[in-house]
């Protein structure tokens, strides 16, 4: 007498993100030992939301996957040395930001992704906490009560998903990047200039400059990114905290998120990437996040600006080919690639400066009409910046400026800035006044 299938348990995930699982769990549509071999990893204990040595391992394959990353050789750790004194010099006659870097490094590819992880995990964590959260949001009240402790596990995969997906950006942006300052602030260690001479020659491939004039203005722009931020002590926090106050006001599309967890088939890694990389996190924009952005892109359009003109007062009349080479970064930065596209996708940050050329343009006349030291002295307090309505007027700004400047009153008022237990009541910030 044949056996009476038996009637399937009920589904207490129906209609949320664990109802494809459970059910290919219940129907017995997958091989258990390659099932927990693949999540054995994601399950492992780790700080943080997100498993970051997951996260660099993932990367680091990306890196592999994506052909040929040689160790750096002894001369062009060499020829990195020599460029890096070269630079300095330049530099010290541009302005009176004293070099900080106190050594120069050749990277590969994984060196890039070794060295700058733990700088993204303290970018992408404010974000990954808010991304996460959701994932447990995103389920019904009635099946959280009957999941119980399954909702700890699912957090943790979903750690482990967005981990998979940071991993494979950093990855991705590792055989783009020609230093460690080119998404606009410093990922590696404290003062290290740090440049990748394989990418650089592939970026120098369709320049007519010479690698070794591409090498040179790379580090020109290195070492300067490094001057400004070890000057300006308050700006690496003021770029991580537009990042925090973006994450803050993420608002996740959970009907997005339950509609791609049912497709996703847990023994193939493939189709679960396939699904990530295909905007799973997404964030929906905000008005919160849009004034996060905007905050975000200037200052990075400030700093790049700086280190613009700084760098063409730096090759004036010493470089010929430096012209053309800051015209060939501003394409690239402007443009971006499917490295940063990747990026953006992950979080929902472009991290491009959008008015770059305003910026630079502002960074110059002042230095036209007051002089290096003028142009620098601006980054000594957050509220002394340009805002966004400032780029629309440079010229404005800049007489604005020059009055202050003059003013034998202006020491004093900076050091009443400076000292002020709330800054912010000493002057509107950047973003109040745009």
């Amino acid at each position: 007498m044949a056996e009476e299938p038996r009637e399937d348990p009920q589904n207490p995930f129906k209609g949320t993100p664990l109802e494809g699982l459970f059910g290919q769990m219940g129907a017995g549509q997958f091989d258990l030992g390659q099932m927990m071999s693949q999540m054995q990893r994601m399950f492992e204990p780790h700080e943080g939301t997100v498993n970051y040595t997951l996260a660099a391992d993932v990367a680091r394959h990306a890196v592999a996957a994506a052909g040929e990353d040689p160790s750096p050789h002894s001369g062009q750790a060499g020829a990195v040395a020599d460029a890096a004194r070269l630079a300095e010099m330049w530099l010290d006659k541009a302005t009176d930001v004293p070099a900080t870097a106190t050594s120069a490094l050749a990277w590969s590819r994984a060196d890039w992704v070794e060295q700058t992880m733990a700088s993204w995990q303290v970018m992408v964590e404010p974000v990954a906490e808010h991304v996460v959260a959701s994932m447990g949001d995103a389920m019904p009240p009635e099946a959280k009560a009957m999941a119980g402790p399954l909702l700890g596990m699912l957090n943790q995969a979903g750690g482990a998903m967005f981990g998979q997906q940071i991993g494979s950006a950093i990855g991705a942006l590792a055989t783009e990047v020609l230093s460690s300052t080119e998404v606009g602030l410093p990922l590696g260690p404290e003062h290290v200039a740090a440049v990748l001479p394989h990418n650089i020659s592939a970026f120098a491939t369709d320049l007519e400059a010479s690698q070794a004039d591409v090498l040179l203005y790379v580090m020109l722009r290195e070492a300067a990114h490094h001057r400004l931020y070890a000057h300006a002590t308050w700006l690496r926090a003021a770029v991580l905290g537009a990042i925090e106050d973006f994450a803050r006001g993420i608002r996740i599309d959970t009907g997005a998120i339950e509609e791609q967890m049912r497709s996703i088939d847990p023994t193939n890694p493939e189709a679960m990437q396939e699904a990530l990389s295909g905007g799973l996190f997404d964030p929906a924009p905000t008005p919160e996040q849009e004034r996060a952005k905007e905050r975000l892109e200037l200052l990075l359009a400030l700093i790049e600006g700086w280190v613009d003109e700084v760098v063409a007062r730096a090759t004036a009349d010493v470089m010929p080919a430096a012209p053309a080479l800051a015209e060939a970064m501003r394409r690239r930065r402007a443009t971006g690639g499917p490295a940063e596209d990747t990026f953006a996708s992950l979080v929902g940050l472009e991290l491009r400066p959008r008015r770059l050329r305003d910026a630079a343009n502002l960074w110059s006349a002042l230095r036209d009409r007051r002089g290096p030291e003028a142009r620098d002295a601006v980054w000594s307090h957050p509220d002394l910046l340009p805002t966004s309505a400032d780029l629309d007027d440079p010229l404005g700004f800049c007489e604005n400026q020059t009055a202050e400047l003059s003013d034998a009153d202006f020491d004093a008022a900076l050091q009443e800035l400076l000292s002020s237990d709330d800054p912010g009541e000493t002057g509107d910030s950047p973003d109040d006044r745009a």
